[in-house]
């Protein structure tokens, strides 16, 4: 036994030195490169170091119905479960990589019997010494197994099982993003199809008017048949137009409720399309701070994170290994003899370094690659970066336009509101013919539903500027 001590303490400081060589790092972390910004995004009039990204879904998103939404699909999505199931995981992981510089430690008893042939080495053994034809061996003990972190291989691993793990939660954030933003596009075009729905009723009475109007001439032989046909055309064009906005509305309701986590169904009580109100002035903040605010930028920048950790564990293979074994416990020819202490002790331990020869050429490629896959997460961090300010001038500028563009067709409708009132009442004096009543229908008709759309894309643009900037992350 004391035999045994004094070579653990020969052994014990080789040990110790080795393992503080821990610290040393084979390569260098490459840092991310200042990502190239503007001062201001292209389009922007008015600048905040706040932004709108910066208000709570709530805040940005006021309509109580939508928030209804927002709120059951974030609860219920099917995708957003599993990002929260992929976050556990990682979790776990996280959790185990804090053992990861702990030895393996492992208890073993065993017990066995061999008869040796009696003309053997160990049957004249056995029946000589032992005064028996078999041989019988009993133990009972730990073993223990530790690889020092020389060269920084397992800090590099815990680095990149952390750096997942934090990646799952801004998966998990970009969705979040991505399930409001869905929502309330999806709610807006649903009140754009409603808006449209009820142009096209009111358009259908007003051509219902100028048929029987028309029949009355054509009765009193003032207007042809020709007049009739075209005004019932006309009549029927509208008519048409009504079953195909209730199928799109009915599909676009099943898709809302879907992305719930529902069964397809009516989404009661929504408001109109004209009462979506958000601020005049949209301040995006500064760019900087809100570009590293988005998920996908973030996660880019883990991406150099566990890129860093893959070129450290790749390097740190390519270097000797030092692995520590130590055993222990009580053994015995006869059960009766375990605890007969201390004779029925042992002991051994032992030190191993272990360098790989003819597997260099291999390592070194894989450090290679390892370094080049590195070199691309920054390509890849960079292009991300740009096309989140891409995204974001996109935003602004289709508002801009988009104000621009309903406020003209605004005065369009307006304005064929006004020469249909007029065709009309000149169409019943005799002193307008019926393609001229048919005519000013049709263009009020039409102008009246691109009103629509073009404030649902002003509503659309309007999210997705709220996306672009990172907006909706908790």
């Amino acid at each position: 036994m004391s035999y045994l001590i004094k070579n653990y303490r020969q052994i014990i400081p080789v040990i110790v030195l080795l393992a503080t060589l821990g610290g040393c790092a084979v390569t260098k972390d490459v840092q991310l490169p200042r990502p190239e910004l503007p001062a201001a995004f292209r389009g922007e009039t008015e600048k905040d170091t706040l932004g709108i990204a910066m208000l709570p879904w709530k805040s940005f998103f006021t309509d109580k119905v939508l928030q209804v939404m927002i709120d059951s699909t974030l609860k219920k999505n099917f995708d957003m479960q599993v990002a929260l199931k992929n976050i556990e995981s990682a979790h776990l992981l996280v959790r185990q990589s804090k053992w990861n510089n702990l030895p393996v430690v492992s208890l073993n008893a065993t017990g066995n019997t061999s008869n040796p042939s009696n003309y053997s080495l160990n049957g004249m053994t056995a029946s000589q010494f032992l005064g028996a034809n078999h041989i019988e061996d009993y133990s009972l003990g730990a073993s223990l197994t530790w690889e020092a972190d020389v060269w920084g291989k397992i800090r590099h691993s815990n680095k990149a099982v952390l750096a997942a793990y934090l990646q799952s939660d801004e998966a998990r954030k970009t969705l979040q993003t991505d399930l409001i933003v869905s929502v309330s596009k999806g709610y807006y075009n649903l009140l754009m199809l409603d808006q449209q729905r009820r142009v096209a009723v009111a358009n259908m009475a007003l051509n219902d008017s100028t048929l029987r109007i028309t029949n009355v001439q054509y009765r009193m032989g003032q207007a042809t048949y020709l007049a009739v046909q075209q005004a019932e055309a006309q009549r029927l064009a509208v008519a048409e137009l009504i079953p195909q906005l209730e199928k799109e509305i009915i599909l676009q309701e099943n898709a809302l409720h879907v992305l719930a986590g529902e069964l397809p169904g009516i989404q009661q009580g929504r408001t109109m399309l004209e009462e979506i109100k958000f601020p005049e002035q949209l301040s995006t903040g500064v760019p900087i701070d809100m570009v590293r605010r988005r998920p996908d930028v973030r996660s880019r920048e883990l991406d150099l994170v566990i890129a860093n950790a893959k070129v450290g564990i790749s390097k740190a293979q390519m270097y000797p290994a030092l692995r520590i074994t130590a055993a222990g416990g009580v053994g015995a020819l006869k059960a009766s003899d375990w605890f007969n202490i201390p004779g029925a002790l042992f002991g051994t331990v032992g030190g191993t370094i272990l360098q790989p020869l003819l597997q260099h050429k291999e390592l070194s490629t894989q450090y290679k690659i390892a370094a080049i896959e590195r070199e691309k997460t920054i390509v890849a961090f960079r292009k991300t970066v740009l096309g989140a300010v891409g995204e974001v001038s996109d935003a602004i500028i289709k508002i801009e336009k988009l104000k621009q563009q309903q406020y003209i067709t605004t005065q369009r409708v307006h304005t064929l509101q006004q020469a249909t009132a007029n065709a009309n009442t000149l169409f019943v004096n005799g002193m307008a013919n019926y393609l001229e009543v048919i005519t000013a229908q049709v263009n009020v008709l039409q102008s009246e539903l691109d009103l629509a759309s073009v404030r649902r894309q002003e509503l659309s643009a309007m999210a997705d500027l709220y996306r672009s900037l990172g907006g909706g992350v908790e």
